[in-house]
């Protein structure tokens, strides 16, 4: 592991300031409580006393204070995005002092202060030091702290770059002379030859897309609007790329479909996500094949209120199923997306949320004797790996067992299909999570080949926005401060967005050879250090500057690079008719060998230890554990 990287200057300096700042609020908010529980009568015979006490132990007040800012982490707070939280924390940092200061005035020196004293200096304290914090946000975004910081000046006049000459550009360059809010467009770029040295509205084409930087310094650019809506993958990503290190503030087409409208628009244009900076080519779905299995169909969707699973669900509606079932163990999700799809599609919608645990297969066997699904969606998993390298009795009894509860339930009660989401880490396994999703793969498998019902399994990678996704954690961590935590700079994943992903299943369900893994093309691997980088200039930083990037480690189940395809599955993957689905044709099981193994592995699962890691390996020989030493 390499050694962390020690703050750099600024970030130093900066806390360095607040520190001495806070100390002097703590003093002047002592002495002015003493002050007011004076009334101002300093000639009173009490005050010189009681002040003298008051010096005499401000030291270590002071110093007590300065202590629980640092454990709770106060100059780690990034204040910009400070909110309600950032507020209540600081609150909770000023009340254990406080106590301690009463416990000390009562119990070991009496006479330090005044306890109507100390609850004034608390609250003194609570609104001088969030306030000061509040002040600098409020000076940082006033056109004088802009002016100080390089940013642009918010007024109708600031020049605006145009990204993209066509009618897209056009548009925007209307929608910016009627909203003077968005700024004055004063140049555009465009890659095509034929439109430069032309002008648009009065602006001119003054370049290509690659003299973006240079033309922001020669024109005073303040913002960059992308509008080019075919603009997509890489070269989006280039694009991106090229504009932040600008450092100017970049917009793109919040909907395409707008261009064209007329009037101005609100809303036109939005801030980039995250997702832009992973951007591919937009997924093409067979409308008609999926609707033929979903529409007017009952259908239902485990760990429904999850990432996945509930944009499976609002994918799933924009096809009619005549009843959407929601089923999850966690009912705060669950119910947040009906609310969520009753105010899209109207109250009266067939939506039912379920609560349960595809571990109780009595209550499977209730849901599928009630309302009859005819499809299954399975997103219900456990998925961190380095929590199931702890608990990996729990990641059987879930993902393993729970899956055949439910392949089992299905195949009772007459289901037709049936589409398993499994993951890359399921190739190879070197973690307990990938293991078990592997054992579902071949559960799949074994259904499809002794049942009626038509089973798939649908393998893919990352997946962007998901619970405990990297780049949730990386923009938390910069609003914070910094660092940035990376568990090795050579690591790289697979990406694709949430609806993405959801779309593809949905796709590959419409397909639905029995027995079959399905494998979504998930382009290029992306480096997560590049990814860290991207996001850290987003945020208006500087990698190694202004914004460290701490090496942390690989943990327990992790490997630096996934695969989507096992060994013996090179070679023999072909295309489906979507150009971005692949299928994995059935493996031979021994169903007498693999079903006393899954006896012998719910056996083991009884148990929290070894025994669990030990039997996985028997079953899959290509399971390298890594945890080995670890305690469970």
């Amino acid at each position: 592991m390499k050694k962390t990287k020690k703050l750099v200057p600024q970030v130093l300096l900066r806390r360095m300031i607040l520190v001495l700042l806070d100390a002097a609020i703590v003093i002047f908010s002592f002495y002015f409580a003493l002050l007011l529980r004076a009334d101002g009568a300093v000639e009173a015979s009490w005050w010189p006393h009681n002040r003298a006490l008051l010096y005499q132990n401000l030291p270590w007040i002071v110093a007590l204070y300065l202590l629980s800012f640092l454990a709770g982490g106060l100059y780690h707070v990034l204040w910009k995005y400070a909110g309600e939280r950032d507020l209540i924390r600081l609150g909770g940092m000023i009340a254990v002092p406080t106590g301690v200061v009463y416990f000390v005035n009562h119990f070991c020196v009496h006479g330090v202060l005044f306890d109507s004293a100390n609850a004034m200096a608390a609250v003194l304290i609570f609104l001088l030091v969030g306030g000061s914090r509040l002040a600098w946000r409020l000076f940082l975004n006033h056109p004088i702290g802009e002016r100080l910081r390089g940013v642009p000046n918010k007024d109708p006049n600031r020049p605006v770059m145009i990204v993209g000459a066509g009618e897209a550009g056009a548009w925007a360059i209307n929608v910016c002379k009627s909203n003077s809010s968005y700024g004055h467009p004063v140049v555009a770029v465009d890659d095509d030859l034929v439109k430069q040295g032309q002008t648009i509205h009065g602006v001119p084409v003054k370049g290509t897309l690659e003299q973006i930087p240079q033309l922001c310094t020669q024109y005073n650019i303040h913002n960059i609007i992308i509008a080019i809506p075919t603009l997509r993958g890489s070269r989006l990503n280039h694009v991106i790329d090229l504009c932040v290190s600008t450092h100017c503030p970049v917009q793109i087409l919040s909907d395409p479909q707008l261009v064209g409208s007329n009037g101005p628009q609100q809303g036109a244009f939005r801030e980039l996500n995250t997702a832009d900076f992973l951007s591919r080519d937009e997924v093409t779905l067979d409308n008609e094949k999926i609707s033929g299995y979903l529409t007017g169909k009952t259908v239902l969707v485990t760990g429904g209120g999850g990432s996945i699973g509930s944009e499976l669900c609002r994918q799933v509606m924009r096809f009619r199923p005549g009843k959407l079932l929601i089923f999850d163990i966690y009912e705060n999700c669950a119910y947040e997306l009906l609310m969520e799809l009753q105010q899209k599609y109207g109250r009266d919608i067939p939506v039912t949320v379920l609560i349960g645990s595809i571990r109780d297969k009595k209550r499977l066997d209730e849901v599928f004797e009630t309302y009859h699904p005819t499809v299954v969606f399975h997103a219900a998993a456990h998925k961190h790996v380095p929590l199931m390298e702890i608990s990996p009795a729990e990641a059987v009894k879930n993902n393993v067992l729970g899956t055949k509860n439910l392949l089992t339930s299905a195949s009772e009660h007459d289901v037709e299909r049936f589409v398993q989401l499994s993951t890359d880490k399921a190739v190879n396994p070197t973690s307990v999570m990938g293991c078990t999703k592997r054992i579902c793969e071949m559960l799949i498998q074994t259904f499809a080949g002794n049942t009626d019902m038509k089973c798939v399994a649908v393998r893919f990678g990352n997946v962007l926005g998901s619970h405990g996704s990297v780049i949730p954690l990386f923009e938390a961590q910069i609003k914070k401060g910094g660092p940035v935590t990376l568990t090795d700079p050579n690591i790289e994943r697979y990406f694709m967005t949430i609806p993405e992903a959801a779309q593809l299943v949905l796709q590959a369900g419409a397909l639905a050879e029995g027995g079959s893994i399905y494998v979504l093309d998930m382009g290029e691997p992306v480096k997560i250090m590049d990814l860290a980088k991207q996001l850290i200039r987003f945020y208006g930083y500087e990698p190694g500057v202004n914004m460290e990037i701490k090496i942390v480690g690989l943990r327990p189940g992790e490997k630096l690079y996934e695969e989507l395809m096992m060994d013996e599955e090179q070679g023999k993957m072909r295309r489906t008719e979507h150009n971005k689905i692949f299928v994995a044709s059935p493996r031979d099981i021994d169903l007498a060998v693999f079903y006393q193994q899954l006896q012998d592995l719910a056996a083991a699962a009884q148990h929290n230890d070894e025994g669990v890691v030990d039997q996985l390996e028997k079953m899959i020989p290509t399971f390298t554990p890594t945890r080995k030493n670890l305690k469970v």
